[in-house]
């Protein structure tokens, strides 16, 4: 009888499924039955306005072309009456009112941060990531967004790839399960709820396994290798449900992701029976020219009849399509079925129902950097600390007595987030000091900077470009060493605070020197050598060579980069409130290694 009802609830479940199919393919098909040519391929144009929280290229008189039906979607933008101000263009101004979609980076979190994904994966805990998945959507959708670009599931197996710290290390098993529940954090099991938002799984595909670590990359491997191990993440998503898929930046076999037919319909759509919507990475069909596919009208064409079906930022869909048609190069049922799928993304959001569904400022306030949200931030952190070296019980430490508090990133809230924290507040973030003394009362800390995070100034210009994140004293780094061997000298005990900066790693930040900068170890180096028992806490968004630091010190305490909590987290560790139990999910190397894939080395 349990098992008749359970096949009965079923049945129901699909014929609803159905239904809702039919009355949305109904709905929008009655809808582009109005539109011109020029309006189907203005939804394919995805945009970022000026003044924009994430990218370096600007759409340009975005206002006039949301009015002229120029516009699917906008992205770059935050906050209910930013998005009202945007969205009251589209359905008062233009002609059919077709609604934006509003999309962000929000990759581990929204304005309440987490660890990073690397960081997170770390964690093994499924059900901890959905969870803070699920805050992340709440607040984006509280914020005025429907759309995450996340989750970033590319296998990557080279440490000097920058952006490994967005994914979840070099496992396909625990990749897909990460996957599977990002996927259900942001979408839940209703995307007409306004508190959810479509995720967008990326990036597709293969783009962790580019040559030599190196950033937009080509990627060349067997059919054996990248279905076993680099497209088992991208299937869980799109089996869990995901929405929207974003191309990558690398060549497959060639040819471009984001015009590459066997990827975007042979294996998305017709293998794995993916029918959601496709979006370019950002400029990344322009970028096509760079790897000789052609002018951008070409390679506009190409990307459509590869199953593209929005075009991030380069407008090529926007200024070229319409000629590329009138000449044959394009069909006009190839149009169609991009503009189609557009507006089903929009229509499963409930943006036809209501275009204002998810600009709540009331909700905002409420929802935004709220306690239980940052009460769930600080537990996620800890439970994603690895605790690599623990020599003689070093730690926990005791909650008395002196610590001779070191390091570059003891004190500075701009690195408590790392990188993709587009919408992070570093004013809100905890730092290490501020957690200790949160923590640990009694204890007597003596703090010094001790080093720069670099002294190298072009690594310094490089990492700085989308803010300060590396402040050079005018003090020399004698000076400085110093000042931290003085106070360790006074300690009980040294707790280092060292790594790299929030955005030494991410995208276009791949490293040939995947090592603690120079100043930094010449400070651990001075700080051993004064006898007192040293705690490395390493902030990192990828595997670092630790030869000489597992040698020297006697524990270290790898951080990642903990988000908004990370002071408290971290002290909660360091003091014995959480026993960490992290365990890497990516390889950390002994050598540097020319070597494209480090992950033979222990």
């Amino acid at each position: 009888m349990k098992k008749f009802l359970t096949i009965c609830l079923l049945l129901i479940s699909v014929t609803a499924i159905h239904a809702q199919d039919v009355k949305m393919n109904d709905y929008v098909s009655k809808l582009m039955a109005k539109m011109t040519v020029d309006e189907k391929i203005g939804q394919l144009n995805l945009v970022i306005p000026g003044g924009a929280v994430t990218g370096t290229v600007v759409s340009k008189d975005v206002d006039n072309k949301i009015r002229q039906g120029n516009v699917g979607g906008l992205f770059g933008i935050t906050g209910p009456d930013k998005v009202r101000q945007a969205q009251d263009i589209a359905v008062k101004d233009s002609r059919l009112h077709i609604p934006l979609i509003f999309g962000l980076d929000v990759i581990h979190g929204h304005r309440t941060m987490f660890p990073i994904p690397l960081g997170l994966s770390c964690s093994w805990d499924t059900v901890l990531i959905e969870k803070s998945a699920r805050i992340a959507a709440r607040e984006a959708s509280a914020d005025g967004l429907a759309w995450a670009f996340s989750p970033m599931v590319d296998i990557a197996r080279d440490p000097r790839w920058g952006r490994v710290s967005e994914g979840s290390g070099e496992d396909p098993y625990l990749g897909s399960r990460i996957a599977a529940a990002m996927v259900r954090g942001y979408q839940g099991k209703d995307l007409g709820n306004t508190e959810t938002v479509m995720a967008c799984v990326k990036h597709f595909a293969l783009y962790g396994g580019s040559e030599a670590g190196r950033e937009y990359n080509t990627v060349d491997m067997s059919r054996i290798k990248m279905y076993q191990y680099y497209l088992p993440p991208y299937k869980a998503a799109i089996d869990a449900g995901c929405g929207t898929v974003m191309s990558s930046f690398n060549e497959i076999d060639g040819i471009p992701a984001t015009g590459n037919r066997w990827l975007l319909t042979d294996l998305l759509r017709n293998q794995w029976k993916f029918n959601g919507m496709v979006v370019s990475d950002y400029t990344s069909l322009s970028e096509m020219e760079a790897h000789g596919m052609g002018d951008l009208s070409a390679n506009s064409a190409l990307a459509l009849h590869a199953g593209l079906d929005m075009d991030m930022v380069s407008e090529g869909y926007l200024n070229t399509l319409k000629k590329s048609l009138q000449s044959g190069k394009i069909t006009q049922k190839e149009i169609d079925q991009a503009c189609r799928r557009v507006l089903e993304a929009k229509y499963k959001l409930g943006l036809f129902k209501d275009p204002y569904n998810r600009m709540n400022t009331e909700r905002a306030i409420k929802e935004l950097l709220s306690p239980d949200n940052r009460k769930m931030a600080r537990e996620v952190a800890a439970h994603s600390f690895v605790l690599l070296k623990n020599n003689d019980q070093l730690l926990p430490l005791k909650k008395s007595g002196t610590i001779a508090l070191v390091g570059p990133l003891a004190d500075n809230h701009r690195n408590m987030l790392g990188t993709w924290s587009v919408s992070g507040d570093p004013a809100k973030s905890v730092t290490v000091i501020e957690g200790i003394k949160n923590v640990a009362h009694d204890v007597n800390i003596i703090y010094a900077k001790g080093a720069n995070i670099s002294d190298d100034s072009m690594l310094v210009f490089r990492t700085n470009k989308l803010g300060i994140e590396i402040e050079p004293e005018s003090r020399t780094a004698e000076a400085m060493i110093d000042e931290a061997v003085a106070a360790a000298n006074k300690a009980d005990v040294v707790v280092a605070v060292v790594g790299e900066a929030a955005d030494m790693s991410g995208e276009s930040s791949s490293r040939g020197e995947i090592t603690i900068p120079e100043s930094q170890e010449n400070l651990l180096k001075a700080l051993v050598k004064t006898g007192k028992p040293v705690v490395v806490v390493l902030f990192n968004g990828r595997p670092l060579i630790l030869k000489w630091e597992n040698d020297h010190v006697g524990a270290i305490l790898d951080a990642w980069f903990p988000g908004t909590e990370a002071g408290n987290a971290i002290a909660d560790v360091l003091f014995g409130e959480y026993n960490p139990s992290g365990k890497l999910s990516m390889t950390f190397p002994l050598i540097i290694s020319s070597n494209p894939d480090l992950s033979g080395l222990r």
